[in-house]
């Protein structure tokens, strides 16, 4: 008892919860009943909110639907194939957006103080993570003690704000303001084929390249222009799959070096030289950036590109 209130824990989570003795259980509010409701608020479909929080859809139903029964409120409409807020609903998401937002920044200043030990998320590009960074990382095992990295590749850009990371690899210069960024290097690229392509005459080449999503990108661009109308035979959004598909012999891709220079199969194309080179950003959020594992996983990950930059550009 503290000062005639009641603390109850939760053995499931670590959550702990100070209610006065004198009232109903129902009354007391944490921040995950108010975390349920905002996403599915954002995703307005419980199988996407779901997926967001990392639970099962049934959950995310029964969380939501125990905090209006302790609000005593209808905060959403059950529609066939979504959930719509309700004008009471509606009013409080900016409230809850506020919680969040102190939330997130507690949890990114708790990490600014956090041990020398632990766990660091590192977001990257998919296959910048797997061919270039995995390898050069475990060369230098004896740098990062007590420390655990977890390795995520996507393509999006993961919200340091949100702590879905605390250090992103960019290929570009990170847009937010707030966010401080330096720059680590650039990947060079240059046109691929199997060995077989080179006897072949230019203008029955064939290409393989990005689909519309990715079609803006620079070497996508330069390799739209070299081609003049020639077919692709394949496009993608996944470089990895464009890289097998030109080893298979579909046609001809602007791959990065790193990825493809050391591969047997494929030759590059001298003749014409691509000019793209993509920037290597790492960005953290001020506020984790002063956490000591952090900032060793910042430095090692900028040691680790310097000293790979030959089979980058």
């Amino acid at each position: 008892m503290v000062d005639g209130a009641k603390i109850v824990r939760n053995s499931k989570k670590s959550t702990v919860t100070v209610q006065n003795s004198t009232e109903h259980a129902k009354d007391a509010l944490s921040w995950d009943d108010v975390r349920y409701f905002l996403e599915l608020a954002r995703q307005g479909k419980l199988t996407a909110a779901a997926r967001a929080l990392g639970v099962e859809h049934s959950t995310v139903a029964r969380r939501v639907s125990a905090l209006e029964a302790r609000l005593g409120l209808r905060l959403f409409d059950r529609l066939p194939k979504s959930w719509n807020l309700t004008a009471e609903g509606d009013a409080l998401v900016a409230h809850a957006r506020r919680i969040e937002d102190e939330a997130l920044a507690f949890s990114r200043a708790s990490a600014g103080f956090g041990a020398s030990n632990g766990t660091v998320r590192i977001s990257a590009p998919p296959v910048f993570a797997s061919h270039f960074l995995i390898a050069r990382l475990a060369r230098v095992r004896d740098r990062w003690p007590g420390i655990t990295i977890e390795m995520v590749g996507e393509s999006r850009q993961a919200n340091l704000y949100r702590r879905e990371a605390d250090l992103a690899i960019r290929l570009s210069r990170p847009e937010e303001l707030e966010l401080a960024a330096r720059p680590l290097g650039s990947i060079g690229y240059g046109l691929y084929a199997s060995h077989a392509w080179r006897e072949r005459r230019a203008d029955g080449w064939e290409f393989v390249g990005y689909d519309e999503l990715l079609r803006e990108t620079p070497q996508q661009r330069w390799l739209e222009e070299l081609a003049q109308g020639r077919p692709f035979s394949l496009r993608t959004n996944d470089l990895g799959a464009m890289h097998q598909a030109c080893r298979a012999g579909l046609g001809l891709a602007a791959l990065p070096h790193f990825l493809a220079r050391g591969d047997t199969a494929l030759v590059l194309l001298a003749q014409h030289p691509c000019p793209v080179s993509r920037p290597i950003w790492l960005a953290v959020h001020p506020d984790v950036r002063r956490s000591p594992r952090v900032k060793a996983v910042a430095d090692l990950l900028a040691d680790v590109i310097h000293e790979g930059e030959a089979a980058l550009v």
